[in-house]
């Protein structure tokens, strides 16, 4: 995730609904946007995120151990989460972990829409669904150990650095969040 410094106006309110087939283009088209390339790789010679996922298909996958959301504010998508439960999800991302965690993944899409608390709210919006079910202990993330920015926005949300690991060719620096921690917030 890539982060400018937050603009002194309020943002307008988030919700959060879930990703259709109809979000496929505009997700392929956010995929292309420089800020959101520099979030998920460190391939300076990318030319569209996330290795460039075929978002129809992504999205007819969705089940309830791996969904995304879209972010709207006054309508208009801004930005998309994925959460997953790591240690269910068929892809085995996350490798041996344990259960009754959540993995997030947050980008703000429209380069228009950075700096405005839109990524706060999705992702208070987020924490508050996966804690409402009392099994879920933790959330984990997953930011390229370059994006120091990243780190600071999950930081000032409570999120905690346990290490950096490899996923595939990416370098991460794993944050967690526990439900202690975000009910302490939240308090």
């Amino acid at each position: 995730m890539t982060l400018s410094p937050a603009s002194s106006a309020p943002a307008s309110p988030v919700r959060l609904r879930p990703a259709t087939q109809d979000d496929a283009p505009m997700l392929a088209e956010w995929d292309r946007e420089p800020h959101v390339i520099e979030c998920s790789t460190d391939d300076p010679d990318a030319d569209v995120a996330f290795g460039g996922i075929e978002w129809r298909e992504e999205l007819a996958d969705q089940s309830g151990v791996s969904f995304y959301r879209i972010a709207e504010a006054d309508g208009r998508p801004i930005g998309v989460m994925q959460i997953i439960d790591p240690h269910l999800e068929s892809t085995h991302y996350w490798g041996e972990i344990e259960p009754d965690l959540r993995a997030m993944d947050i980008w703000i899409g429209p380069a228009d829409a950075l700096g405005k608390g839109y990524g706060t709210q999705m992702m208070t919006l987020a924490a508050d669904e996966a804690f409402a079910d009392p099994a879920v202990t933790a959330i984990v993330i997953d930011p390229l150990n370059s994006n120091a920015d990243a780190h600071r926005f999950y930081q000032r949300l409570g999120f905690e650095p346990v290490g950096r690991r490899m996923f595939g060719d990416d370098d991460c620096l794993v944050h967690r969040l526990t439900r202690a921690a975000w009910e302490g917030r939240r308090a």
